[in-house]
């Protein structure tokens, strides 16, 4: 089955069909057009891990720029750069930084990140009385 064309009606309703994604998932975006379009060189400055799935942070960043990808991809003019600017040029530091998620991993192995841990607040801590501020209750503090 074909889609079609960008712009074309739908039967009998008169009202263009709104365009379809080039994409169905953010796993195809990620082969089909962010890994061709940004290669880095790896190991220093920026890395990359072969089981990028595993990161939750790395797939809510890159199903962020496939979603603003696609909705930008069809603006006539300067979309493709209004989604470098504002979304790539942000993005790919945070995501392939030294620091981001793939930080122990490499092109060839997946090294299982830590969550932090957490301790639950004591009773009563989120408690706020009338006469303090949220951030003053916390730190036991009055005005």
């Amino acid at each position: 089955m074909t889609s079609p064309p960008p712009g074309a009606t739908a039967a009998g309703s008169g009202d263009p069909e709104p365009p379809r994604p080039v994409y169905d998932a953010v796993e195809d975006w990620v082969h089909g057009q962010f890994l061709p379009m940004f290669r880095r060189p790896l190991g220093g400055e920026y890395r990359w891990c072969c089981q990028w799935w595993q990161h939750a942070e790395a797939i809510v960043r890159l199903t962020a720029l496939w979603h603003s990808w696609e909705a930008l991809r069809l603006e006539p003019g300067t979309g493709i750069a209004t989604w470098l600017r504002d979304h790539v040029d942000h993005q790919l530091p945070v995501l392939l930084g030294r620091a981001g998620p793939f930080a122990q991993c490499s092109e060839d192995e997946h090294i299982e990140p830590r969550q932090a841990r957490t301790e639950d607040a004591p009773p009563g801590w989120w408690t706020i009385g009338d006469d303090q501020e949220p951030v003053l209750a916390m730190t036991g503090q009055r005005r």
